[in-house]
């Protein structure tokens, strides 16, 4: 997986997508999901990374299956939120 993570006016943002789908584009009717190298390639890690990452974001963009699996394992996203498009899946994170 690869992340990157930005600190900008107090918030913490953290961008998190698998290897195998970066870089890629895909669209469903009206959806979407372009996985920009340079918004989501930062450094190769681990799921642990991900998830200290993700639990200590206040905002997150997360594609991909692994990822995923990460941020639920970790409490970060609720699995029904999960969208799919082109089969790939996606879910934004928001800590009010």
């Amino acid at each position: 997986m690869y992340m990157k993570k930005y600190d900008t006016e107090g918030q913490k943002i953290v961008a998190v997508c698998d290897r195998n789908i970066i870089g890629k584009k895909f669209k469903e009717g009206i959806l979407v999901l372009k996985l920009d190298e340079c918004f989501y390639k930062g450094d190769e890690v681990c799921e642990e990374d991900v998830k200290d990452a993700l639990s200590g974001a206040t905002m997150a963009n997360i594609a991909g299956e692994k990822s995923i699996a990460c941020a639920v394992a970790c409490g970060c996203i609720d699995p029904d939120t999960v969208i799919f498009i082109e089969g790939i899946p996606h879910a934004q994170m928001i800590q009010i």
